[in-house]
């Protein structure tokens, strides 16, 4: 008995819209690492960065100094509330699919139903795999921000008792 189970297989052998899934989970999943990396660069060079306080307008300055901290957490926000759902949905296609495969084979045996059941289970990994570092991810930078903000206003607020 020999196992021909290949992740890439499980996915690409099905039908259309299994394979868009999976390739829109795996796209999302690629673009939430990306920024994620792209966010813990500038983290890192945040350290060895001094803000100066802009005494005329220092909300403005204040929004300007968060925009790249908070560039992009929407998508990574997003991702990890939709992922899931759109795994769920690839779940429910493999089940109709195992569902249909038995009213054509008009039987009810493994290797009728493990197809779609194999595809409905990778998706909803898939789904998992691109949600969930998207959801931690986004409440760490997330409260790094808030952080960041909270420190600046605290200046701003210093900077003008001391006026």
């Amino acid at each position: 008995m020999t196992n021909n189970f290949s992740l890439l297989s499980l996915f690409t052998t099905g039908d259309i819209m299994t394979l868009v899934i999976s390739l829109l989970l795996v796209a999302a999943s690629v673009m939430s690492w990306a920024i994620i990396i792209e966010k813990f660069r500038l983290w890192r060079a945040r350290k060895r960065m001094v803000f100066k306080i802009d005494d005329r307008n220092p909300e403005l300055f204040i929004d300007r100094a968060m925009r790249p901290y908070d560039r992009n957490l929407w998508f990574l926000s997003m991702v990890s509330y939709v992922a899931p759902f759109v795994g769920l949905f690839g779940t429910i296609w493999g089940v109709m699919d195992s569902f249909a495969s038995i009213g054509v084979n008009q039987s009810v045996s493994i290797g009728v139903i493990a197809p779609g059941l194999a595809t409905a289970l990778g998706t909803t990994a898939l789904g998992l795999i691109a949600a969930v570092p998207a959801a931690v991810a986004y409440q760490y930078f997330m409260r790094r921000a808030d952080d960041l903000y909270d420190s600046l206003m605290d200046a701003v607020r210093e900077s003008q008792l001391k006026k």
